[in-house]
């Protein structure tokens, strides 16, 4: 029901769903460009329509009531910014001990124009020892992807490099908040 639903709403307003990677049972998502809350909705929607699932990290200020439980129960992790706490472990372990478990991390942590993006899912993926599924939402041409997966090589200069090489060629909602340039 979930699936055909979130199938139906897509193609009502035009877009298109592309996975060529396999349903890996563990992965982390990294998913750019993110400059509107409306990736996160249509993000959720592509995954659903493939039959995958996974949970997402977003900053704790939105676990509010009653939006809390309802993040929560789609697979959301709250992530506080303000101090620093051993997230990276914590996610490896539940990497290790569930049969099943994948994650989505926006790379640019904010909807704001960003060169500098953060490097925890790259530091997850390393430590569960699980790929990085390079994930997409190109609004120019209506399309959401998974179409690439990316194995650390543990450089992770070269590594950030090439991701954000990745996704040069893909359309933000708003292109102005978008970059895959370095620093």
């Amino acid at each position: 029901m979930k699936r055909s639903f979130s199938r139906f709403l897509l193609r009502l307003f035009g877009w298109k769903v592309v996975a060529t990677v396999p349903d890996f049972p563990k992965s982390v998502i990294c998913v750019a460009p993110h400059t509107s809350n409306w990736d996160f909705i249509l993000g959720k929607l592509a995954y659903t329509a493939l039959g995958r699932q996974a949970g997402f990290l977003m900053k704790k200020e939105w676990f509010f009531f009653p939006l809390g439980y309802l993040f929560r129960w789609m697979g959301g992790v709250p992530v506080s910014r303000d101090r620093r706490t051993d997230l990276v472990e914590q996610l490896a372990e539940r990497y290790r001990s569930s049969e099943r478990f994948s994650i989505a991390v926006t790379p640019e942590a904010t909807r704001k124009r960003n060169a500098n993006w953060k490097r925890g899912f790259y530091y997850i993926a390393q430590a569960a020892n699980v790929p990085i599924v390079l994930a997409f939402i190109d609004y120019k041409d209506k399309r959401i992807g998974l179409e690439k997966v990316f194995t650390p090589t543990g450089d992770i200069d070269a590594d950030m490099r090439s991701i954000k090489e990745y996704y040069k060629k893909f359309h933000a909602r708003h292109p102005e908040n978008f970059t895959a340039d370095e620093e």
